[in-house]
């Protein structure tokens, strides 16, 4: 935008400070005392104009070279997001970020937020599940002074905070239904009352919700709003879990080991390519939050050159071990395949289990099974009763 100045013969204060309102950047009064005095305020105009741009670039850059930890992989199924997070970011539109806990859905959001023309606004986050019912309403929406006992003076909530930027609802699924009434008003009024208050306040706030619960099966149990589901799904994405993108995983440890070599002054180290192979079999329920906690435990432990199988946890030593001690076929004794087999199938399923916190219908789908065809497998296995 080229900079103005307000030149007039006839100044008034009311004049210098309409001529700012509209976007005069200085203001003089003829007759000028000298030329110098004109091109020394041009000069200034100039420079306040490049210092803008200079400043609106570096942010823009640094929004397009920022990439957090989960945002990092080639794999297909991560491009998807990649893709999906381009081409929405600028939109106004509510987002619904689906993933298991750990994926990085956070971070989805804050990429949304920084990719947008909201990127120079706030980025405001908050837990659902993490603050009591009585506590939630008054965190988003506010109160006024004497709402309630301990109200010593009015409050902000998170929702005028966050005006003309992103406010990020983790764990919508957490929200109590009385909440959520109040929440569907503010998506379609654009207004939040503070508790104790008559009047509203007007908000321009990007509304991206996160949940590592299934909606669609809680609006038909009746534990959400199907207007509400509605109104933040409208643009859906869906992070997928580590074990459906394994092939980013040596890209996504490196960085990792990276930063936490940076956050404890030391320098960063390589994986074996037997921690690698042990890091990339396993299944990771907790996602990238626990393989950056796996990865910052080995680098700390590490005395190698590199970081090696035994500097990983137990669980990931014990599966590589499994590995290499598979029974191999001996001419003199054979091998008892079906023990082997039974082990295999018994191992996988125990590890689909407790990724699903024992859901037989989602352990089935991890598994590429039917339901049935699960339940004919734990009964044959005595799994049936864990």
């Amino acid at each position: 935008m080229t900079p103005a100045i307000m030149i007039t013969a006839h100044g008034t204060v009311q004049s210098a400070v309409e001529a700012m309102r509209l976007g005069a950047i200085d203001y003089l009064q003829k007759p000028f005392n000298s030329n110098d005095e004109i091109l020394l305020r041009i000069r200034r105009a100039i420079e306040q104009r490049e210092l803008v741009r200079e400043n609106q670039a570096f942010r823009l850059e640094q929004s397009r070279t920022s990439r957090p930890d989960a945002m990092v992989g080639n794999s297909p199924a991560f491009r998807k997001v990649l893709d999906m997070v381009n081409r929405v970011a600028a939109l106004p539109s509510t987002v619904a970020i689906h993933g298991e806990s750990g994926v990085g859905k956070e971070l989805v959001a804050r990429a949304l937020h920084n990719l947008s023309p909201r990127s120079n606004k706030p980025f405001v986050a908050i837990n659902c599940g993490g603050i009591p019912e009585t506590l939630l309403e008054s965190e988003l929406f506010g109160y006024k002074k004497g709402a309630f006992t301990g109200a010593n003076q009015d409050k902000e909530g998170l929702f005028v905070v966050a005006n003309g930027g992103t406010i990020f609802l983790d764990e919508i699924g957490e929200m109590p239904q009385v909440l959520q009434v109040k929440l569907l008003r503010v998506l379609d009024n654009s207004c939040v009352t503070p508790v104790g208050s008559l009047s509203s306040i007007t908000v321009d706030v990007r509304v991206i919700s996160a949940t590592n619960r299934d909606l669609a099966e809680m609006v038909e149990e009746g534990a959400f709003r199907k207007d509400l589901f509605y109104r933040l799904n409208v643009i859906p994405i869906h992070v997928p879990p580590l074990r459906e993108r394994a092939e980013d995983i040596p890209l996504l440890a490196q960085h990792l080991i990276a930063k936490h070599a940076e956050s404890m002054g030391c320098p960063p180290k390589a994986l074996s390519a037997e921690a690698e192979n042990a890091l990339v079999r396993n299944a990771w329920p907790g996602n990238v939050r626990e393989l950056s906690n796996a990865l910052e435990r080995a680098l700390g432990l590490s005395s190698n050159e590199k970081i090696e199988v035994d500097d990983l946890p137990p669980q990931l030593r014990e599966l590589q071990s499994e590995k290499n001690m598979l029974p191999v076929i001996s001419e003199e004794q054979g091998i008892d395949l079906e023990a082997v087999v039974s082990n295999f199938e018994s191992n996988y399923i125990r590890q689909a289990l407790e990724m699903s916190h024992y859901s037989q219908q989602k352990a089935a789908k991890l598994l590429g099974l039917t339901p049935r065809s699960l339940r004919y497998r734990l009964e044959k296995y005595g799994m049936a009763a864990e």
